[in-house]
């Protein structure tokens, strides 16, 4: 693909106007981002939060167009799209749905239903803040990336070569030995602290054996096994100096000690399900990595993404029953169990040494708390979170460098909306704080440029007024 840029006067993939939409919702950031950006284009917008079915029912027996469900539950989705699926059989569906399997299964079975992926809508995003904040958004496609470039109020599409985003990582010192070691848990650095001592033992015992007994290598070698693993120690030790026979004494009830260390944790290693390895695929990487804080779906799909571009990644999880553990250990994404603003779990990650560090779990406060102990630990380094555009993110931008901020309900609520209304974008991101979409046809557009009202006063006030009115609708909450 050619590198292409985006005209503002002459914007395409135009929806229709004056359409009628109705959003369920369960979250209030998305479901108002949404109706935002579709009363903005001139559709008019009934939000329906938790609606009952005989709330939905007198919504859907009215002239509508398309219906939106907004919900971060899979679950809730369900419902409400097959819901409405069956109280008006045919109407254009748009839902969110994290499940891909679930997801499959309502398109096969609701042909006219949309579904869309909340994860898919944001990572893209932060896959261009983590990797090349030159980029806007970073979306696989194949064996390759399609980038959006931003650079002097413009914007450009462009195809990369995946791997090519990992040889442009920041150069760092190369990683000493304390760094792999501070790396691992207690129960690894016990393996390698009791591995090293019984290693030490037995060297010892050789050397002893030729120097002290006047043994051969091969018998010193064979006498030091017999000895480290207790079946008995040297014939010849019995006529040995007194001093050799109680440094004898010592070492081996040394041995005994450090082989049951050293079993206890080779058990512990195999029998536990670990999120990390000392070694592999699922080691702690320790310079060039991504730290991304929060497996949720979105990081969750974070990772995966990095790790298929080739980039070293490492999770951190603060809930041990957390649902996406088990699929991030089937990638061989290391995770480790903790804290993210924890100063001394950031240190045992490298992350001074790290690429970037992206927060994104769902809670924008936590991000935040973890993204100012993140520049506590290292200064100058890359913090990427997942927050909204809200007072708190805007006051605490304006207190701490807290770092690039991904606007998650702008970014969702600008997809969802344009799906609903039938634009069908590849991808939605925000450009120089514009926000803009990306077409199947290689189109950037500025959102900005679909305002549809009309021009004409005597038109343009009523119409416009009741877009407007309509679109701060709300039903009340279901109580049931």
């Amino acid at each position: 693909m050619n590198p292409q840029t985006f005209q503002d006067e002459a914007p395409p993939h135009i929806p229709a106007p004056g359409q009628r939409i109705v959003i369920i919702e369960d979250d209030e950031a998305l479901g108002r981002s949404a109706a935002a950006h579709i009363g903005r284009w001139y559709g008019t917008v009934h939000r329906l939060p938790r609606p009952d079915d005989d709330t939905l029912r007198e919504h859907l027996d009215q002239s509508v167009d398309a219906v939106a469900v907004v919900s971060r539950d899979d679950i809730v989705a369900l419902r409400y799209a097959l819901l409405a699926e069956h109280l008006k059989p045919g109407i254009r569906l748009v839902v969110t749905l994290f499940d891909r399997t679930v997801a499959d299964e309502v398109s096969r079975t609701v042909p006219n239903c949309t579904v869309l992926s909340m994860t898919d809508a944001i990572v893209p995003s932060l896959l261009a803040e983590c990797l090349a904040p030159s980029y806007a958004m970073l979306q696989p496609d194949g064996g390759g990336v399609i980038a959006v470039r931003r650079e002097d109020g413009t914007t450009s599409v462009e195809h990369l070569h995946g791997r090519a985003l990992a040889a442009h990582a920041p150069v760092h010192p190369r990683a000493s030995f304390r760094a792999w070691l501070r790396s691992l848990g207690t129960s690894a650095k016990a393996l390698i602290a009791s591995l090293a001592a019984l290693s030490v033992a037995f060297s010892v015992d050789i050397a002893l054996g030729v120097l002290v007994l006047h043994e051969h290598w091969t018998d010193s070698v064979w006498n030091a096994a017999r000895a480290l693993t207790t079946i008995g120690s040297s014939p010849a030790a019995e006529h040995g100096p007194g001093w050799y026979k109680v440094l004898s004494a010592v070492s081996m009830l040394a041995v005994l000690v450090l082989a049951a260390i050293f079993t206890a944790s080779v058990v512990d290693r195999f029998t536990g399900h670990r999120m990390t390895s000392i070694l592999g695929a699922r080691s702690i990487p320790r310079r060039g990595h991504v730290i991304v804080v929060g497996l949720g779906q979105v990081g969750l799909r974070l990772s995966a993404r990095l790790k298929d571009l080739g980039i070293k990644v490492v999770a951190v999880e603060r809930n041990p029953q957390a649902a996406c553990l088990p699929l991030a250990r089937s990638l061989n994404i290391p995770v480790v169990l903790g804290r993210g603003g924890d100063r001394f779990l950031l240190e045992r990650l490298s992350v001074l040494r790290a690429r970037g560090l992206a927060a994104v779990g769902s809670d924008s406060l936590a991000n935040m708390a973890v993204a100012v102990a993140a520049r506590a630990v290292a200064p100058d380094q890359r913090i990427i979170l997942r927050a909204g555009s809200d007072e708190v993110t805007t006051d605490s931008q304006s207190l701490f460098r807290i770092g690039a901020v991904c606007d998650f309900p702008r970014i969702v609520g600008a997809f969802v909306a344009a799906s609903v209304l039938g634009a069908e974008p590849s991808s939605v991101f925000v450009a120089e704080d514009r926000t803009c979409a990306l077409f199947p046809d290689g189109q950037v557009v500025d959102l900005a440029t679909w305002d549809t009202r009309p021009t004409d006063p005597r038109q343009g006030a009523s119409e416009s007024e009741a877009g407007r009115t309509a679109s701060d609708v709300e039903a009340p909450a279901a109580t049931n």
